[in-house]
């Protein structure tokens, strides 16, 4: 299932940088330049991330967060503005943003404060169940199969397997894996993933004719979709 943001951005150069990035990077992205009109847009609850600009030429972007939460909306929210003084920031954590970015920034680091959102982001607003080929992912409790042969993992595996299937298709390099599973300020030296890779593959991949997780040298991995 595809991930839905909403990106409220009144600047079309960067409006237009952000929704390709994130597009190619497999997220589904409708871009607005106003914030009017938001409450009833989100009440479907059919978005799981709202960018959301500080400056936009009908309203405060911190007014409009506020507005949303008093109105019930849970979405996560990250605030993306050139106002980077501390009180700006305080402001915008007050209103209801569930993180903040000041620009300019670099959108590697956009991407892991999205992936770490969406973490953290309630159970009730995510797909009940992945599945890829003969590999499905129960998100509620937590358990995954290949076929019908329960995988039993932990759930740091079950995490670094979320992401592959989320990810299923493209190529994540280690430092993707890093980020999005143990966070964008883990040591990159480890060789944790490697390690967790290993584990994965001798559950998931053991005994089976065709093997899903794939290393690409120099690169990174891969699930593939056959």
């Amino acid at each position: 299932m595809t991930t839905r943001i909403l990106l409220v951005e009144d600047d079309p150069e960067i409006a237009g940088f952000l929704a390709q990035g994130l597009r190619a990077e497999g997220y589904g992205v409708d871009v607005s330049p106003i914030g009017s009109g938001l409450p009833e847009r989100l009440a479907s609850g059919s978005y799981r991330i709202i960018i959301l600009d500080r400056m936009l030429p009908d309203a405060e972007g911190a007014e409009i967060c506020h507005q949303l939460r008093t109105a019930g909306i849970q979405t996560m929210i990250l605030m993306l503005t050139a106002k980077d003084a501390l009180g700006d920031k305080v402001e915008g954590f007050h209103a209801g943003a569930d993180d903040y970015m000041t620009k300019p920034f670099a959108f590697e680091e956009l991407l892991a404060r999205l992936r770490a959102l969406l973490r953290r982001a309630p159970e009730r607003d995510v797909a009940e169940a992945l599945e890829v080929a003969d590999l499905r992912l129960d998100l509620g409790q937590k358990v995954a199969w290949r076929g019908e042969r329960e995988l039993g993992l932990t759930a740091t595996e079950f995490a670094l397997l979320r992401f592959l299937v989320e990810s299923a298709g493209k190529v994540v390099s280690r430092t993707d894996i890093l980020k999005a599973v143990w966070g964008y300020n883990f040591d990159p030296h480890t060789n944790i993933v490697e390690v967790y890779i290993a584990y994965l593959r001798k559950k998931v991949d053991q005994g089976q004719d065709v093997r899903i997780i794939r290393n690409h040298r120099g690169f990174g991995y891969s699930l593939t979709t056959d």
